[in-house]
């Protein structure tokens, strides 16, 4: 992930939790994917709802209102967006644990204040929206730029498309040498020896 660009659902709402994302009925499952058909089922009661409107129809991005992915600590929240193709949320605060799933998951969490939000939800009616993860920046057509903080381990992470078995394996060529290491000085620990050959 470097550059998110295209339409943005203009969501708004403040305080949507993670049974609104989704609801408690579909936690039954483990897989990933197919959760984006029970992504916002309740707003979708409502006909005129953003994300069935088929001016947005995949668009990558959410505009949303302050304090995004409150309530219980569901992965499933995080899983269920990025399997509607959402990439990057764009809201003034968010819920720590949903802020700490959408990464763990590859979707970028923007925090921009409530004066740049309402813009980008104007011009979410109309005109794409630009991320750029590398400057840091959210983007218009119309001149509008403006910049979010993100910690930079995080930033590295999702640029080079890195989760935690990811980041694990790029310490391959470690782990391969100190268990070698291991399997020479401490043998028994390793379980290149058998009980029985060690018994006295």
């Amino acid at each position: 992930m470097s550059v998110i660009e295209g339409k943005a659902y203009p969501l708004g709402l403040k305080n949507v939790d993670t049974d609104m994302i989704i609801a408690a009925d579909w936690l039954k499952t483990i897989s990933r994917s197919g959760l984006g058909v029970g992504a916002f089922e309740a707003l979708r009661q409502d006909p005129d709802n953003v994300f069935d409107n088929p001016a947005y129809a995949g668009a990558p991005i959410v505009i949303a209102g302050d304090n995004f992915g409150c309530g219980s600590s569901r992965e499933h929240a995080a899983w269920a967006m990025l399997d509607m193709g959402i990439r990057a949320v764009i809201a003034p605060s968010f819920s720590d644990i949903y802020s700490s799933n959408a990464f763990k998951n590859g979707i970028l969490t923007v925090v921009l204040p409530q004066e740049a939000v309402d813009r980008l939800l104007e011009v979410a009616q109309t005109d794409p929206i630009h991320v750029d993860l590398d400057s840091q920046t959210v983007t218009t057509p119309f001149q509008d730029r403006f910049t979010f903080e993100i910690d930079p381990f995080r930033k590295q992470c999702l640029i080079n498309g890195l989760d935690e078995i990811g980041l694990t394996l790029t310490s391959d060529a470690h782990i391969a040498s100190y268990e070698k290491k291991v399997a020479s000085e401490r043998p028994w620990v390793s379980g290149e020896k058998s009980h029985e050959s060690l018994a006295v």
